[in-house]
Parts: C-alpha cells; structure tokens; sequence
C-alpha cells in the first residue's frame, strides 16, 4: 500500500510539474491578468470597445472576443492598441475580454 501512494505521488507530481508553455501568464488555481495584444502608432485612443466570451468546465465556450467585435462595439474605426483580460478559476469558469482602443 505504501509502494502504490509513493508511485501515485510520484506520477501527480510529474503530471502537476509538466505541462505546455503558453505565451501568457496562467495560474493552475486562479488567473487574473490584463496583457497588451498590439499597439500601432495610428490615432489616439478617444474610444474603447469591449467583446466578451466565457468558457465553462473547460469544455464548452461562447461569445465572441475578436477584434473586429470590440471595434464594432465602440464604434471604432482606426485602432490605437489592443489589450486582453482573462478570468479564469481553476479552469472551471473562465471570462475573457478584448479591449480595443482607438477613433
């Protein structure tokens, strides 16, 4: 019995310790970030529009987080710069928002 828990934590340790490399700064338990998408030197940045999409149980997803939805959504037609939000707890609930800002 003692053998087969040193070789279940030897195998959750291995699983928890690899995983994939992302571009972005992702927690396991919970994550919170805002990062920049892309800044161009066009306009100023008088508006701003969102777009939302959520995802659930890491299994089903809705909304639409494009560009051209938070371009819409501001009313914008030159883009100054582009930031991302993700909500994520546990992998369960995830929010997302793309933040368009230009003219």
């Amino acid at each position: 019995m003692k053998a087969l828990i040193k070789r279940l934590s030897m195998v959750a340790g291995i699983l928890y310790l690899t995983g994939c490399a992302t571009p972005y700064p992702v927690g396991n338990i919970f994550t919170n970030v805002t990062l920049p998408v892309t800044a161009t030197d066009e306009g100023s940045c008088a508006k701003s529009g969102e777009a939302n999409c959520a995802s659930y149980l890491a299994m089903f997803s809705t909304g639409d987080c494009s560009i051209d939805a938070a371009k819409q959504n501001g009313g914008i037609s030159k883009v100054s710069h582009v930031d991302w939000h993700a909500h994520n707890i546990l992998g369960l609930v995830g929010h997302y928002k793309v933040v368009v800002h230009g003219d």
